[in-house]
């Protein structure tokens, strides 16, 4: 506001003033991320890197951080920092092991992960639990029922146990979101289990935080349903499990009869016309987008026809499924050739953008969920149970 008065060096002032009282705060951290994008959208890497590193350390936990900690660890290693590089990706991976970035970064740490390039075909050890995690509350016949895979009967003597249903406390909503799942109400689940970050008062968020170092937390966030059909059309496909699975949780958290706007149907969320054509090139005369079965079978088949469309690139087919072949055909020819994490960062389309960031967010916690060698290894950057599967 005094730079827009024509006080100049007011303003530089007031900038000084929020840099060295209130280093910490997240107005600090909003500023060093928009210098340090400014910077680097200029081409001063090193002067990107010097505004953004601080945001680790003085910001930890604002909104910027995860992002500006990978591309400082990014700027580092194009100035030759190499150590400087590969101790902030460690930073990324130990501090926000569950973001899009800690993958990125685990990539530039050579981690066998897939890289945009080679996601696709991969084809991870995915391990599922063979038994549901212990509820948080409950009497023991329903904890029973639950663990047993008795979703209806769980459900309906949690309907009787659950009393505070206006204002459940942050154990008695997990647990209702755990059992949400359970009966295949995957939409309400997830939602249920993702609100409880807005929990207000210090002692709920408290709770939360406590809740988020649990492994049945983040399992409830990213449960794996269908599995066994995901799993074997995958391998029909040459496709990621984990990819597909990452896909599903984005376009329909898992719901089959979900219908968008625009008339995609099921968990994939095929268009009818879709459909039809890849219905036709496998040879399948009948057919219900509705049906999980089927509409896996068909959208993978899409999802391959994408990925066969980009050179087997995940990047570009991720963002060809949600944006169209119409649209990312016109980004392409420019950017080809550009660093892939800047070309994320420039996608033209918002929904786009973060629609590929989610997804490969999503694969990113599927991985180091259900692949138990991933899971080892981000066990050592720390000592939560959230970042290592049971033993």
């Amino acid at each position: 506001m005094l730079r827009r008065l024509g006080s100049e060096q007011a303003a530089v002032e007031a900038r000084q003033l929020l840099l060295s009282e209130y280093s910490t705060s997240d107005a600090a951290a909003e500023y060093r991320w928009k210098m340090a994008q400014a910077r680097a959208k200029r081409g001063d890497i090193a002067g990107a890197f010097t505004w953004a590193q601080p945001i680790l350390t003085d910001n930890p936990h604002s909104e910027p951080a995860r992002q500006a900690g990978f591309w400082a660890g990014k700027w580092a290693s194009k100035l030759g920092r190499q150590q400087d590089a590969e101790t902030i990706f460690r930073q990324v991976l130990a501090n926000y092991p569950q973001s899009y970035y800690a993958w990125r970064s685990a990539v530039h740490l050579g981690w066998d992960v897939g890289d945009f390039p080679t996601v696709g075909k991969q084809q991870p050890k995915v391990v599922v639990p063979p038994v549901r995690p212990l509820l948080p509350l409950g009497s023991a016949a329903l904890k029973e029922l639950y663990q047993l895979g008795q979703g209806r009967d769980a459900w309906a003597l949690w309907q009787a146990e659950f009393q505070n249903r206006l204002q459940p406390q942050v154990a008695e909503q997990f647990t209702n979101g755990l059992i949400l799942i359970g009966v295949g109400e995957h939409l309400q689940g997830i939602s249920q289990i993702s609100k409880l970050e807005d929990r207000e008062t210090p002692e709920e968020q408290a709770e939360y935080q406590a809740l988020c170092q649990k492994l049945t937390y983040w399992q409830g966030l990213y449960p794996l349903p269908f599995a066994e059909a995901i799993m074997t059309e995958s391998q029909q496909r040459n496709l990621n499990p984990l990819l597909v699975s990452a896909l599903i949780r984005q376009e329909s958290r898992f719901e089959p009869d979900v219908q968008s706007s625009a008339g995609a149907i099921g968990l994939m969320q095929v268009m009818p016309s879709t459909g039809a054509w890849a219905a036709e090139k496998l040879s399948v005369k009948q057919y219900a987008l509705e049906k999980p079965e089927d509409n896996i079978k068909l959208g993978t088949w899409f999802l391959a026809q994408t990925h066969q469309a980009h050179q087997n690139n995940s990047l570009l087919a991720v963002a060809s499924y949600n944006a169209g072949q119409g649209n990312t055909a016109k980004w392409f020819p420019e950017r080809v050739s550009t660093d892939p994490d800047e070309f994320v960062e420039t996608i033209p389309f918002d929904e786009t953008r973060n629609y590929v960031k989610q997804v490969f967010g999503n694969y990113w916690n599927y991985l180091r969920l259900y692949d138990p060698q991933v899971a080892e290894r981000l066990a050592e950057y720390s000592a939560s149970e959230s970042t290592a599967i049971n033993k």
